[in-house]
């Protein structure tokens, strides 16, 4: 229940924080990539029925999001999640290898449908918003791999 709680807890605090402190935009971009992470950690628990954790949490994007950014926010939340749960979904590969995989497809269209549906073309923003999303993931997974690194091997 905790990933569940983190995950629908980390939506709701993002969008007031977006709204209340929007100079920080890069710190709540890192905690976008999280967002993924945490997903995945809900499907790994609760399997399929994560389909109801991303509807829950499209809508309380829509709810919560500025009325001009709400659409945007709303599809590129709803795509890039699908896509992140179909490709941790049919990728056999380690737990933290799945982690990134599936981020690393999902973030670049969450950030392309975000900013294209609002107009934003500035590559400076695209790249700062794809890089401080895929930090997040990316620190998640070194510390996953280090964890398993110094795990014995048994047989």
């Amino acid at each position: 229940m905790i990933w569940l709680s983190a995950y629908i807890g980390s939506i709701l605090a993002i969008n007031y924080a977006f709204s209340l402190f929007p100079h920080l935009d890069l710190v709540w971009s890192c905690w976008v990539g999280l967002v993924f992470v945490l997903r995945d950690m809900v499907q790994v628990r609760f399997g399929h029925w994560a389909l109801a954790a991303m509807l829950t949490g499209t809508v309380l994007s829509y709810l919560l999001a500025d009325p001009f950014v709400a659409t945007a926010s709303v599809a590129a939340f709803a795509v890039s999640e699908m896509i992140d749960w179909l490709v941790f979904t049919i990728t056999k590969r380690p737990l933290r290898d799945r982690l990134w995989l599936s981020a690393a497809l999902s973030v670049p269209v969450d950030t392309a449908l975000f900013f294209g549906m609002l107009g934003v073309w500035e590559p400076n923003v695209w790249a700062a918003s794809l890089a401080s999303k895929l930090l997040g993931v990316s620190v998640v997974w070194a510390l996953m791999r280090a964890r398993d690194g110094r795990m014995p091997v048994t047989a």
